[in-house]
């Protein structure tokens, strides 16, 4: 709710401001042209979107996500020890992270959600410590393939969408880290 006040406020700022100062017509031009370049860039990532989709479906149909699942779980298993017998917990935040590692945040939330859920069911209306390093994980996340953030950049016209990679490979790799460290350092302090 703050968030739509903000914006409406913001529109009707720069309209009055526009108005004020005489330059009314190019600031409706610039609202029309903001709003077509909104649908480019809807209609570009939705494409991209789609690609990346089936890709996590064509690994999840050959076994590719299970291989994945089963490379990850001895990292998560240490990360969540309590939920390291319950394969569907596990499988639930295998499947998130290897979303995550693709860069699609779209689809590593609901996975994310999932995961939370089946979590929550042992301390129910409680966020636990295991709860809070899976949204710690979930949010800094690593990528191996930043896909949302090169889907952007292509359809922003850049010719090498990609090129950003060893910084989010270290801007990730560094964020998973301290968030890891945070979590585990809080949960031992809130302990006392």
């Amino acid at each position: 709710m703050a968030m739509a006040a903000i914006w409406t406020g913001m529109v009707v700022v720069s309209i009055l401001c526009g108005l004020a100062q005489g330059t009314g017509d190019q600031v409706a031009a610039a609202a029309v042209e903001g709003a077509g370049a909104a649908v480019e860039l809807c209609l570009s990532m939705a494409g991209i979107l789609c690609l990346w989709m089936g890709v996590m479906e064509v690994m999840k149909r050959s076994g590719l996500a299970e291989g994945l699942s089963r490379l990850l779980r001895p990292v998560l298993r240490r990360l969540y020890p309590a939920f390291a017998r319950d394969g569907a917990v596990m499988d639930s935040i295998s499947a998130n992270v290897s979303a995550n590692l693709l860069g699609l945040g779209n689809a590593a939330t609901p996975l994310g959600i999932r995961a939370a859920q089946l979590m929550s069911k042992r301390s129910p209306g409680v966020a636990s410590d295991p709860l809070c390093m899976l949204v710690v994980c979930n949010t800094a996340s690593i990528q191996l393939i930043p896909t949302t953030v090169a889907g952007v950049r292509a359809a922003a016209g850049c010719q090498t969408p990609f090129d950003i990679l060893p910084a989010v490979w270290l801007a990730s790799a560094l964020s998973v880290s301290v968030g890891i460290l945070a979590a585990w350092t809080l949960s031992r302090v809130w302990r006392k």
